[in-house]
C-alpha cells in the first residue's frame, strides 16, 4: 500500500505542477493595449517618408504596415484590415488625402501567443510522455514483475519443486502477500518431508512386522513337522502288520489309530494355514506394501475344477456350501495367488458375517475387452448373508489400507480386498462385490 500511496503522491502533484505552469505561461500571454501615440508617430514617419519620395514597399518592410492607396472603403486591401481588427489610420501626403494606412497588430500578437501556447503544450506534451513511461516502467516493477513471479511460482509449486524461494522485494506492494505465499511453500515442504518420513517408518513398520512374523512361524511349521512325524510312527507302531478289520475290531486300538489321524489331520491343517502366512508375509516383505506390481502373479492355463479344492481346506472359517460345481475348462490363473485370494474373500466372511458362506459358479456371455477383443469369463459368486457393507463405505473397502466402521473389533491392516482385487486383475480377470441381502463378491477367472 505505501507504493500506491507514493504513486498517488507523485501523480498529484505533477498534475499541480502542470496546471501552475499553465496558469503561468496564460497569465504572460495576454494580450497588450494599443499605444495611440506610439501609432500617430508612425504616421507621421510614413507620412514623411512618402513626401520624400521613399517607396511603398519599402515603407511597409520598414514600418510593418499596410499602405493602401485608395479613397474607397470598400477596397478589398481595407476590408481585410478591418475584419482583422486593424488599426487604420488615414494618410495625407503633401496635406492631401491619398489613402489609408494600417497595423494588424492583432493578427502578429495572435501570431505570437501562438508560438507560446505551441511551445507550451509541445512541453506539456513531451512531460506527460516521459511521465507515461515512467508510469508504465513502475507498474512493471511492483505490479506486473510481482504478478509474473507469482504465477511461475505457482507453476513451480504445482511442479513439486519446493526449493526455490520467491524473492521478497523492497517497496514491493505485494510483499505481505509474496510472503505468505513462500511461507505456503515452506510449510508445504516440510508436510511433504513430514509425509515421506512417515511413510518410511510406516514401510519400516511393515517390515519388522513381516519379520516378525515369519520366525514363530517358521517355529509352527518346524514344530508341526516334529507332531505329524511323532504320529506317524506311532500310528505306524500302533496298527504293526495287523490288517483294517483286525485294527477295528479292537476297540481302544481303532480309537488311538483315529485320535492319531485326527491329530495329524489337523496339525497339517496348521501347517498349510502357516505356510499360507509365510508366503503372504513374503509378498508383504517383496513389495513393501507400495509395489505391488512388483509381486509375482504369473497366469497359467489351470483346470478350472482346481478352485474347488480350495475351499475344502477353510471349513475352519465356517460352513461353507457349494451350491454347483465348477464348470470344467481351462482358465487363466496363478493357482497360489487365487489361493490366497479366496482365503482372504471367505476369512472376512466369517470375520464380519458369521453365518454360512454360500459358492455358486457360473459362465457369463462374450464381454468386450479394453484391446477390441471379447472373452468369456468364469464367474465364481460367494455370498454371505451378514448385515453387509455400509454403502458410503462400499466404494472404497478395496482401497489400500481403508477399514470400514465395522472393523474395529477385528484385527486387521486392511489389505485383504485390495490385495484380491490386485491378483484378480494381474490374472486377466476381475472382482465385482456389492450388497445382496449380505455381502457378495464376485470373482472372474478368464476362460481359455
Amino acid at each position: 500500500m505505501k507504493a500506491l500511496r507514493r504513486l498517488v503522491i507523485v501523480f498529484t502533484l505533477f498534475m499541480l505542477a502542470g496546471l501552475l505552469v499553465f496558469v503561468a505561461d496564460s497569465r504572460n500571454s495576454a494580450f497588450e493595449k494599443r499605444d495611440i501615440v506610439h501609432y500617430n508617430d508612425l504616421l507621421h514617419r510614413v507620412q514623411s517618408d512618402m513626401e520624400a519620395g521613399v517607396e511603398e514597399t519599402e515603407i511597409e518592410d520598414k514600418y510593418n504596415c499596410v499602405i493602401a492607396m485608395s479613397k474607397e472603403i470598400n477596397n478589398p486591401e481595407l476590408a481585410s484590415l478591418y475584419s482583422n481588427g486593424a488599426i487604420i489610420l488615414d494618410l495625407e501626403v503633401d496635406g492631401e488625402y491619398v489613402g489609408k494606412v494600417g497595423w494588424n497588430d492583432i493578427v502578429d500578437d495572435i501570431d505570437k501567443t501562438y508560438g507560446k501556447f505551441f511551445k507550451a503544450a509541445l512541453i506539456l506534451w513531451a512531460a506527460v510522455f516521459v511521465c507515461g513511461y515512467l508510469l508504465l516502467l513502475y507498474l512493471y516493477l511492483y505490479f506486473v514483475r510481482p504478478t509474473k513471479e507469482l504465477n511461475d511460482f505457482a507453476v513451480t509449486i504445482a511442479k513439486g519443486d519446493f526449493d526455490k524461494s520467491l524473492p521478497i522485494r523492497k517497496n514491493n506492494m505485494f510483499g505481505s502477500f509474496v510472503e505468505g505465499f513462500d511461507i505456503m511453500r515452506e510449510q508445504l515442504k516440510a508436510s511433504i518431508s513430514r509425509e515421506r518420513e512417515s511413510e518410511i517408518a510406516r514401510k519400516e513398520l511393515v517390515q519388522g512386522l513381516s519379520h516378525d512374523i515369519k520366525t514363530p512361524l517358521a517355529v509352527i511349521e518346524a514344530t508341526c513337522d516334529v507332531i505329524e512325524l511323532k504320529e506317524t510312527r506311532k500310528m505306524e507302531m500302533l496298527s504293526g502288520d495287523r490288517t483294517n478289520d483286525e485294527i477295528v475290531s479292537d476297540e481302544s486300538l481303532g480309537i488311538a489309530v483315529r485320535e492319531c489321524q485326527d491329530l495329524i489331520g489337523k496339525v497339517k491343517t496348521i501347517s498349510d494355514k502357516a505356510e499360507t502366512i509365510s508366503r503372504l508375509m513374503n509378498d508383504v516383505m517383496h513389495a513393501n506394501l507400495e509395489d505391488l506390481e512388483k509381486v509375482d502373479v504369473v497366469p497359467c492355463e489351470e483346470e478350472s475344477i482346481v478352485v474347488e479344492g480350495f475351499f475344502g481346506k477353510l471349513s475352519d472359517y465356517g460352513r461353507i456350501v457349494l451350491e454347483n460345481h465348477i464348470h470344467p475348462c481351462l482358465v487363466y490363473m496363478d493357482k497360489k495367488r487365487m489361493e490366497q485370494v479366496i482365503d482372504n474373500v471367505i476369512s472376512n466372511s466369517g470375520k464380519y458375517a458369521g453365518t454360512d458362506i454360500n459358492v455358486s459358479f457360473s459362465q457369463t456371455e462374450e464381454i468386450p475387452m479394453a484391446d477390441g477383443s471379447s472373452a468369456i469369463f468364469i464367474k465364481i459368486t460367494i455370498r454371505d448373508s451378514g448385515p453387509g457393507v455400509d454403502q458410503d463405505e462400499l466404494p472404497l473397502i478395496a482401497e489400500k489400507y481403508y477399514r470400514g466402521s465395522n472393523s474395529k473389533n477385528a484385527v486387521g491392516y486392511g489389505l485383504g480386498l485390495y490385495l484380491c482385487k490386485t491378483y484378480m486383475d494381474k490374472q486377466k480377470g476381475g472382482m465385482e462385490y456389492y450388497n445382496d441381502n449380505g455381502f457378495v463378491v464376485e470373482l472372474l477367472l478368464r476362460k481359455v
